[in-house]
């Protein structure tokens, strides 16, 4: 069973989110202060630390970069309702691997627990990558061939690619693809990943590169 440490001061929430965690097999342990949070970790095993932000005593992005810097190996998902894009810049520089704004479905944490968690270094070979994104020429390549796409499937292919293994929403989707008009609808994003799927090469039946993950979004699987 996956056994993580969750800090965060809302207690209600974290009681939430460690019963519905406890669904997925993922055994949650609460603290509600930095210091409660940075002595357990001195104390005990944990396969990764999901973390708020907005903190008493300390804050998240300072506990991010201890933690980071004591425990290089341990995956850190950021879990805040601040979602400045600054607030995002400064945990991936300070070591932070994920990054959930508040609200999400605890199976969406769930998903991301273990797509970090697939993606760590454990002595396995890492698998060959299928599709690669070249960023100067703008295009998508499967192999050697390009991938001819729109504008606004190669930003999403592109965005997927760079977040290959995590489960991305519709909503993240429409926020952070500009190509995408804001009149869009969540709608709109299943028909554009229909189309994906057919000029990748992908089996819309039994789909091996786009997944559906059901309530949440998609994600991208590139091997």
């Amino acid at each position: 069973m996956i056994k993580i440490l969750m800090i965060e001061d809302d207690v209600e929430l974290a009681q939430l989110l460690q019963e519905s965690l406890a669904k997925e097999e993922i055994e949650t342990i609460l603290a509600f202060t930095p210091l409660e949070g940075l002595v357990l970790l001195q104390q005990q095993r944990f396969d990764a630390l999901v973390l708020d932000l907005s903190l008493p005593q300390m804050d998240g992005l300072e506990i991010c970069r201890v933690v980071h810097e004591s425990l290089p190996t341990l995956p850190i998902i950021i879990s805040s309702a601040r979602s400045d894009m600054s607030d995002k810049v400064m945990g991936f520089e300070r070591g932070a691997d994920d990054f959930l704004p508040k609200p999400y479905d605890p199976r969406e944490l769930a998903f991301r627990l273990r797509a970090i968690l697939r993606r760590g270094n454990y002595g396995g070979e890492t698998p060959a990558q299928i599709f690669s994104i070249d960023e100067e020429r703008h295009i998508i390549k499967r192999g050697n061939n390009e991938v001819r796409l729109t504008m606004a499937e190669y930003d999403i292919v592109a965005y997927m690619l760079k977040k290959e293994g995590f489960v991305i929403s519709r909503e993240e989707i429409l926020l952070n693809i500009g190509s995408i008009k804001y009149e869009s609808s969540l709608k709109s994003i299943d028909v554009i990943m229909g189309r994906i799927r057919q000029k990748i090469g992908d089996d819309p039946k039994k789909p091996r590169f786009v997944l559906s993950v059901r309530g949440v979004g998609y994600k991208f699987a590139n091997a």
